[in-house]
């Protein structure tokens, strides 16, 4: 019980996160000047992930379980889930024997869907202002964005991508200077300390079966 209650993930950042990537009625503002030719690649992701989903958003008869589902199709398929599991893991990572790192990036995944992928009719449309881009170590790079208008105007949000086999990958969120893999790493680190790799893996199935909770 004690483990469950410690994965609150990033609850008060709801629904920046998914969303936000997503696009769920977000459209896109790219700020004036061109990307330089390292930058483009990441760039052109993000753009291109955003001008998806408004196409999802936009095509009607869409149920509302249906237009979720597409679009986090969209949001996850820029994730690297495996690189972020690991980051997310850190040195916890070794302590993970091969099928016991396949069931986590499962219940990872999940997990970042049920708390960021909800009720998409509620969030209201701005734009995402694409402020730059940033070289970062490992030859990552950051793609700075800032929210323009609706509930989240002024909130900066910065998303590092990672090149792998030849295509680009988010592999961290940076929210208002909070780390999205940061956050969950702290938080993970701690029910492993305390319950070992098997207790992290239970708590993380039960809260993915547990009901959605009331707002």
């Amino acid at each position: 019980m004690a483990s469950k209650n410690r994965l609150v993930g990033l609850r008060p950042l709801l629904p920046v996160l998914l969303f936000t990537l997503a696009g769920a009625g977000l459209a896109l503002a790219q700020a004036e000047g061109g990307a330089d030719s390292a930058a483009a690649g990441p760039r052109a992701v993000v753009q291109d992930t955003v001008d998806r989903v408004l196409a999802v958003l936009d095509e009607p008869g869409l149920a509302e379980d249906q237009r979720r589902s597409r679009i986090e199709a969209l949001a996850f398929s820029v994730f690297d889930f495996e690189t972020v599991s690991r980051l997310v893991m850190a040195r916890n990572w070794k302590k993970l024997d091969q099928d016991q790192r396949v069931v986590f990036v499962q219940e990872f995944k999940q997990y970042l869907s049920r708390n960021y992928g909800r009720r998409l009719e509620r969030y209201e449309k701005a734009q995402v202002e694409v402020l730059g881009t940033r070289s970062e170590p490992r030859r990552d790079v950051s793609v700075l964005t800032r929210v323009v208008g609706g509930q989240y105007d002024g909130i900066t949000m910065n998303y590092r991508l990672r090149e792998r086999k030849s295509s680009w990958k988010v592999i961290d969120v940076v929210i208002e200077g909070v780390s999205m893999l940061a956050n969950f790493r702290a938080q993970f680190a701690e029910v492993v300390s305390r319950d070992g790799v098997e207790g992290l893996l239970e708590a993380m199935r039960t809260r993915n079966m547990a009901p959605d909770p009331a707002d």
